[in-house]
């Protein structure tokens, strides 16, 4: 059985990095998933943090033409909803997640990352999140509440045995800015109708609006996902990484296009936040990742 990167699954960590980068030379896609693969490997991996590593669907579907899904391909267009409202396509070609128990263990894992891939690849976008009241978004929500126990998210969101790409799941990773003060405005009964679900208890409305995110979200109708979400910022600024995996992409686009309105009515809370990237990555199994490692005597 194929196993997965770990990190996907590695919850409680209070400090988190995610570092997307481009190649410097288009030709060098290889190259790069080579010198990814020996920071995953276990002789290289530097003590006390968690690292899930993702490649663009183009990128490692030419690399490893064997190991990938079908279908899989490219945030490249932006997602165009209604009401004006679109969602930007910022595809980079390499995302390192790196996770771990204090700011300062995973601060010198990404300095240390960002050297060994420096020759073949340049850092373009760099966020610093953290947990929020444990469980918590900044909306004051709790966040992940569908998500299925370790015992079962696996076998929801990872590629099947038998298909291209086993083990491995697609990554969906946006940054959302919030627009703090109209959603301060709000009252809390305001707020929970926008969610479709309670504050205090996080418990579903009865009667949800078909605008909410509840309802334009919801995992019965696009599929299960596991989502591993974050809140970055700082006080004037702030918001969420939506770092959402599932075992087929078309699940995330389809809920993209429900929340932009495109299948009905837009998301309330997508008037109350903006995204500011978007791109997918194919989060390969640890096996296949380690296929590309450099051998060592």
């Amino acid at each position: 059985m194929a196993v997965p990167q770990t990190g996907i699954f590695a919850l409680g960590n209070v400090a988190h990095t995610y570092l997307e980068f481009e190649l410097r030379d288009p030709g060098q896609g290889a190259a790069l998933v080579t010198a990814v693969a020996d920071l995953s490997e276990p002789r290289t991996t530097m003590g006390g943090v968690n690292l899930v590593a993702g490649f663009r669907p183009g990128l490692w579907g030419a690399a490893a033409p064997g190991r990938s899904p079908r279908d899989l391909h490219d945030f490249t267009d932006p997602v165009v909803g209604i009401e004006d409202f679109t969602m930007p396509a910022t595809q980079r070609d390499v995302v390192l997640w790196i996770a771990g128990s204090a700011n300062d263990v995973v601060f010198d894992a990404a300095i240390e990352m960002i050297a060994a891939l420096s020759e073949l690849a340049v850092l373009v976008e760099e966020i610093v999140s953290w947990p929020y009241h444990k469980d918590l978004d900044l909306t004051g929500f709790v966040d992940g509440t569908e998500n299925s126990s370790l015992l079962v998210a696996p076998q929801e969101v990872l590629v099947p045995e038998g298909s291209p790409g086993a083990g491995g799941s697609v990554l969906l990773l946006q940054k959302w800015v919030h627009h703090a003060a109209a959603w301060s405005a709000l009252s809390q009964e305001q707020q929970e109708q926008v969610m479709g679900r309670t504050k205090a208890d996080s418990v579903e409305l009865s009667g949800r609006p078909e605008s909410s995110h509840v309802a334009r979200t919801d995992q019965e109708e696009f599929g299960q996902i596991f989502r591993r979400n974050t809140p970055y910022g700082w006080a004037s600024e702030h918001g969420t990484v939506f770092v959402g995996f599932s075992a087929e992409q078309g699940r995330l686009a389809r809920m993209l296009d429900s929340m932009a309105g495109l299948s009905g009515v837009r998301d309330d809370l997508t008037r109350y936040a903006t995204p500011l990237t978007g791109a997918y990555y194919f989060v390969p199994s640890a096996e296949d990742t380690l296929a590309f490692a450099t051998a060592v005597d």
